[in-house]
Parts: C-alpha cells; sequence; structure tokens
C-alpha cells in the first residue's frame, strides 16, 4: 500500500487542488537571492562546484535554505570524485551514481531539467482561467 503524497510535495508539482488541504497552511521556503559562502569543510574541487552551481541555481530560484546542504553533499562528493581522477583512480560506480543522481535533484542533467521546477512565484490562488468553462452555457442577459 503507498503512503499519501505530503501537501507541500503536491504544491510543487502543481496537483494540488481546493477541495484538499488548504495551500495557505503550507509553507514554502523562499529562494536564496545571494551566492551564500561555501562550507569550510569543502576542498578545493568542491568549492569551485559550489561557486559554480550556486549562481545557476539561483538564477532558477532552486536553492533555499533547506537546499544549502544538499548541495553541500552534492560538491563535496564532485570534490572527493574529482580528486580520484587527478590521482589515476577510477571512482566506484556507487559514487559516480550518487553524484548523478543528487545532480537530478536540483535539475543539472538533461534529463532532468524538466521536471525540477523552482519556487513558485505569486499566490497560489493565481490560476489561469478557464477558457472553455463558458462552453454549453448561455449567456447571461
Amino acid at each position: 500500500m503507498s503512503r499519501p503524497v505530503p501537501p507541500h510535495l503536491k504544491v510543487l508539482a502543481g496537483t494540488d487542488r481546493k477541495d484538499r488541504a488548504s495551500i495557505s497552511e503550507i509553507q514554502i521556503e523562499e529562494p536564496i537571492c545571494e551566492i551564500p559562502p561555501p562550507p569550510l569543510w569543502l576542498n578545493n574541487h568542491g568549492i569551485k562546484e559550489w561557486l559554480r552551481l550556486a549562481p545557476i541555481l539561483i538564477e532558477k530560484e532552486l536553492l533555499t535554505d533547506g537546499s544549502l546542504s544538499a548541495l553541500a553533499q552534492l560538491c563535496a562528493l564532485h570534490g572527493n570524485i574529482v580528486q580520484m581522477y587527478c590521482a589515476q583512480v577510477v571512482p566506484n560506480a556507487a559514487m559516480l551514481g550518487t553524484l548523478r543522481n543528487m545532480m537530478n535533484d536540483f535539475g543539472l542533467t538533461p534529463a532532468s531539467q524538466g521536471k525540477v521546477k523552482g519556487a513558485p512565484t505569486g499566490t497560489p490562488d493565481e490560476k489561469p482561467k478557464n477558457r472553455f468553462s463558458s462552453v454549453g452555457k448561455r449567456p447571461k442577459e
């Protein structure tokens, strides 16, 4: 038996409905507008990746306070893999797969770019009106 999808994920996916949980009850984090400093524990390659990815994610409105740790983990893993390649060591498939999955989470691969959406703009009630809603109805006199 599958678990119900949490309401905040329905809002992000655009599958929320008015007859379900109120959207006003759901707190969506505001995107970060400035590049935060990289964590001190990142190696040089990880810092370079942080400084490369942070502006991209800020532009797409995908970087929030909650996603900073995931970005740090992605950059740390990237830095470790680059160090392994520099030492003529091939990283194992688990490391490469984890890096690819983390990049997919942020929409950084071609296949995942259309699936990941930034923070919603405006109020959730501003949905476009259905232009066919008046079809079959008599005009008001």
